[in-house]
């Protein structure tokens, strides 16, 4: 039985980040290069799919970690996979960079 991912909303995960009183999550973009040149969310370290094996340990399992991609469904598989390989607190940008225009940055370019 595979761990349940808790999801985040693009609303709760920016109240999160001005925060001050809370440590700010590692913000975890899986997306491609390309994607991540149309837009992103400010200070997310981009590691895309294709490098997570041979990269994912250079990152934190104790931090918790904020999965992101364009809508939602990249980012739970590899929260799924940093939950089995022993993160703490892997969490799902729940629809991605695209529900975070819609719902926090409304100027964020789309695509």
């Amino acid at each position: 039985m595979s761990a349940l991912i808790q999801q985040v909303a693009p609303t709760e995960l920016k109240a999160w980040l001005d925060d001050a009183a809370r440590s700010a999550p590692v913000l975890l973009d899986v997306r491609e290069p390309w994607e991540v040149a149309i837009c992103r969310i400010d200070g997310s370290r981009s590691l895309p799919i294709g490098e997570l094996i041979s990269r994912w340990p250079d990152l934190n399992p104790e931090a918790p970690t904020v999965v992101i991609c364009h809508h939602g469904v990249r980012s739970l598989q590899v929260a799924h996979f940093l939950a089995r390989s022993g993160f703490a607190q892997p969490l799902n940008l729940r629809g991605g960079v695209a529900a975070w225009a819609d719902e926090v940055d409304p100027s964020m370019a789309r695509y």
